[in-house]
C-alpha cells in the first residue's frame, strides 16, 4: 500500500520551493561576515567573466550577431580584469630569467640601478644643482592709463 503523506510535510516540501537565493544561502551558513565572503567572491567572479569574455570577443573575428568585427577600446574592460584577478592574488610577474647550468632557469631580480645602469651603458650622467632665487619685480605699468598691470592676470587693476 502507497503510504499516505502527512499535511505538514507537504507544508514543509512547499516552504523550501519557495525559498529564494538569499533565503537559501542564510539557511546553510548562518555567519553574517562568511555570507558577505561568499558574496564577494561570487561578484568578483561575474566581473572576471565578464570582462575576460569582452576581452577575449574583441580579438576574435567577425561573429555574425555577436560582434561586429571592428576593433573596440578594451582598456575598461582589461583593467577590471587585471584589478579583479589580482584581488584573487593572480598578478603580473616582474622577474626576469636567464639560463641556468643544470636546474632549467633560474630567476632573478635586477634592482632599478642595475637595470639603468644596462640601459645607459657607457653614457655618463651629470646633476647640476643651482639655488632659486626669488626676486622681487616692479610692477608693470600701462603706459596710456598709468595704472599697474596685475602680474597673474595681464589685467589692469
Amino acid at each position: 500500500m502507497d503510504a499516505v503523506q502527512d499535511p505538514q510535510d507537504k507544508k514543509e516540501a512547499k516552504e523550501e520551493k519557495s525559498k529564494n537565493l538569499i533565503q537559501k544561502i542564510q539557511e546553510k551558513i548562518p555567519d553574517r561576515d562568511e555570507q558577505f565572503e561568499y558574496v564577494s567572491i561570487a561578484v568578483r567572479l561575474l566581473v572576471v567573466f565578464w570582462s575576460g569574455a569582452l576581452v577575449t570577443l574583441n580579438y576574435l573575428p567577425k561573429i555574425p550577431g555577436l560582434t561586429s568585427g571592428e576593433k573596440q577600446d578594451i582598456t575598461f574592460p582589461a583593467s577590471l580584469l587585471a584589478s579583479s584577478l589580482a584581488s584573487f592574488g593572480l598578478e603580473k610577474s616582474a622577474k626576469k630569467k636567464e639560463n641556468g647550468d643544470t636546474n632549467g632557469t633560474i630567476t632573478t631580480e635586477k634592482s632599478s640601478k642595475e637595470e639603468l645602469k644596462e640601459l645607459l651603458g657607457t653614457t655618463q650622467l651629470v646633476r647640476i644643482q643651482s639655488d632659486v632665487k626669488l626676486v622681487p619685480q616692479e610692477p608693470r605699468i600701462d603706459p596710456i592709463t598709468n595704472k599697474i598691470v596685475d602680474p597673474q592676470s595681464g589685467r589692469l587693476t
